[in-house]
Parts: C-alpha cells; structure tokens; sequence
C-alpha cells in the first residue's frame, strides 16, 4: 500500500466515484490482494474527498453505508468558492484555522499517511477551471509538498473546453497549472475537448468544428471514459508484481519514472481503448494513434520525450506476438524524440480490468507530449489578454491574490513552453 488518493471539487470526487465504481467491483476484489494496493487494514479505501459544498459529496455516503470510507475522509463547506482560484486557495476570511478546508483536509491526510505500509505518495484528482479544484487543489499540492518532501506528488487535472466554461478559467489554469510545475512530479493532463473527441471517436462518430453542433455526450459518459482511462493505466499490472503476487501500488511511480525523467518537462497525455473479441494489438495500437493530436494549428509537428504502453486482457500473451509492430507503430505515431535512446516502455497484465469478460482487451498510452504546448500557449495568450485589460482582477485581489502571483505564472508557463520547445532540437 503506496498511495492515497484524494479528490478535489465537483469534478474530482465525480470522475472519483466512477473511479471507486469500477475499482470495488465484485468481479475485481476477488482476493485479499485485489484490495492490498487501495485498502486500509481497517478495510477502508485510502481516500480522501474534499469539496466546498456537500452535493457532489452526498452519494458518496452510499461508500460509507457499504463500509468502503470512513465518513470523516468526507471533507466539505458550506459555501462554494466562486470559480475563483484565489478564493479556493486562500479560504473565506471567516474561516478559523481550525475550521478551514485545508487544515481539514491536511489532517484526514495525514491519518491515511499513517495507515500505509510504505506511503511513496499521493494522486491527486481535480479541475483546472473551478475554484475549490485549482485553487484549493494548489493550496494542498503545495502543503503536502511541504508536509512529505520526499513522497511523490501525481496531479491528474482536467482543463476546461477552449471554448469557454467559465469567464474566468483562463485565469484559474493559468494560476494553477504554475503550481503544479512547481510541486508536482507529474500532471496527467486531461483536456475536455479531448475525450469528448476520443469518445466519438470510438462511437465512430466525428466532431464537430463547432461547439454548438457537436453530438451529445453526456458528463457522465465523460467522466466514466476519465476512470476507465485511468484505471487501463494506474490499476496494478502482472509486470510490476513481486513474486508474492501481491501488489503494493506501484503503478503511479513507475509511470513517473518511465515518461517524467526531466522536472522541467512533466505534462502527459492519455489515450485509451478496449474492445472484445479476439485480439488485434496491431489494430488497437492504430486506433491509439489515430486519437492523437499529431500537429499544431500552424502544421508544427507535435514529438514525445517518452511513451508508456499498457495492454490488459492479454491473457494468452498474443501482446507478445506482435509487440515489435505495436511498439515500432507508437513510436512512429508519436514521434519519439530521436535522443532518447530507450523511449518506449510497456507493461501487460492477462486481466482486462475495464472490462473483465474472458475475451476483452485495453490498450492504455501514455506520453510525455509536447501537444501541451498548444493548450499552455492558448491558457497564455486568452489570460494575458484579460490580464492587460484588468478584467475581472479585483475578484481576486479581494480574496488576497497579488500581482505577482500572476506575473511569475506567466513565467512558469511560457518556461513550460520553451522547455518543450528546447527539447525537441537536443
């Protein structure tokens, strides 16, 4: 048992409960080492729920009533924080120390740090564009990294459709994104545009280039996609298990060893798919690549740093047959940096925990991309724009945020920007 994992906001306690749904499963905790990597000696998940208002927080209790949480890892206000990230990060100005979220949060944290075996760090799961998500989810980075120096911290950050959620997302990632780079040692970076395109993709259904024409998906569609993406990538595999057979939960630290070698560069993508019937790894690894982003709007090619590939459901070890071809397929398809001379890594597990049937497959891809560029330049350029024409500033100089805050994440991010730029001519 390695991690605790906490969710922050509406969105990160609703792609949390898809997460949990799918984790707690029956038909996946068939033996005491199916729970080891998730669950505390007291059989109690090792999670942490925290949101400025109850709502998103109250169907979670149906986790308490089937034994899974402890309730006091329920962390809620009373009050939202506005879309606003200095909101969120700074508190009311009511709020006691003893009564702030953050305090709150830090304790309930701290008890589940203790309940480890081995804590080697905590995943972390929220918005970009909310108040309680970016705000008080960079105020908790940036307090765990104080509280644990030498835990790992993985944030998985779901940014807002470029077309607009709120009028001030642009603003709240900007500010938030310049805290992970600071005290994270990886974002998983979960851009909205993408998985509405990645799951019409697998409808076989295309985007629209407008927003308004776009087919419906639902939220809760998208966030069931997220879990099932995440879990293709972070529930333990067969490579990484010990000869006991018993996981500890790895998975997230060997993710950042494999594609987060440089601090400077840490931003991933995630793609994922899983079918049924027979296995087609070659067919599956196209489907992959296909959802990519390859290109910047000005036609730049797009490279990868570093690739991860998971394949589950290989239970009769058909992956190994045709690994060469799918390897060499994404490291063509994502256009591995010529200097690396190790840029593909992959784990196989016989278990398609997705989709558990008997002949079911995922292919999950992970990549340090530098189609990150692309949505940290628009975050820069729509910011600053509001930024120079002052709008809407005072709503956070009234909650304590400073002009420097603003000035030094602008440095951070175009850091960010330069440092991808950079590596690609090494």
């Amino acid at each position: 048992m390695s991690a605790v994992w906490l969710h922050i906001g509406q969105c990160g306690n609703q792609i949390g409960w898809d997460w949990w749904n799918l984790i707690t499963r029956d038909d996946i905790l068939k033996t005491e080492g199916d729970r080891y990597p998730f669950f505390n000696h007291d059989s109690h998940l090792a999670a942490v729920f925290v949101d400025s208002e109850p709502k998103v927080l109250r169907r979670l209790q149906r986790k308490v009533q089937r034994r899974y949480l402890q309730e006091s890892n329920l962390i809620f206000g009373r009050k939202g924080r506005g879309s606003n990230w200095a909101y969120g990060y700074h508190g009311p100005h009511s709020e006691t120390e003893e009564t702030s979220l953050l305090c709150r949060t830090m304790e309930c944290l701290r008890k589940e740090v203790e309940k480890r075996d081995c804590y080697n760090g905590m995943v972390m799961l929220h918005s970009l564009s909310g108040g309680t998500g970016s705000g008080l989810g960079a105020h908790l980075c940036e307090a765990v990294r104080d509280e644990y120096p030498l835990g790992h911290i993985l944030s998985v950050s779901v940014s807002p459709y470029r077309t607009g959620e709120c009028p001030l997302q642009h603003y709240n990632s900007l500010l938030c994104l310049s805290w992970l780079q600071r005290y994270t040692d990886g974002v998983l970076l979960l851009n909205n545009d993408d998985i509405l395109h990645n799951i019409l993709s697998l409808q076989g259904k295309r985007a629209a280039t407008v927003q308004s024409q776009q087919p419906q998906v639902s939220l809760s569609s998208m966030n069931v996609h997220c879990a099932s993406s995440l879990a293709g990538l972070l529930y333990p595999v067969h490579s990484l298990k010990p000869k006991s057979g018993i996981s500890i939960g790895m998975e997230p630290w060997e993710l950042l060893r494999s594609v987060c070698p440089v601090p400077s560069t840490k931003f991933l993508c995630l793609n994922h798919i899983s079918k049924r019937g027979t296995a087609f790894w070659d067919s599956m690894s196209s489907s992959v690549v296909h959802m990519l982003q390859r290109q910047s709007h000005l036609g730049k090619p797009y490279y990868s740093t570093s690739v991860l590939a998971v394949a589950r459901g290989n239970h009769d070890n058909s992956f190994f047959s045709s690994v060469d071809s799918v390897l060499s397929k994404l490291k063509q398809g994502y256009r591995c940096a010529s200097w690396n001379p190790f840029p593909i890594d992959y784990w196989t597990d016989p278990q398609n925990v997705v989709d558990p049937l008997p002949h079911s497959q995922s292919l999950t891809v992970c990549a340090n991309h530098s189609s990150v560029t692309g949505h940290l330049q628009h975050v820069i350029e729509k910011a600053r724009a509001m930024y120079q024409s002052r709008g809407y500033l005072h709503w956070y100089w009234k909650y304590g945020c400073e002009d420097e805050d603003f000035q030094e994440a602008f440095e951070t991010l175009q850091f960010i920007v330069d440092s991808y730029n950079s590596a690609e001519e090494q």
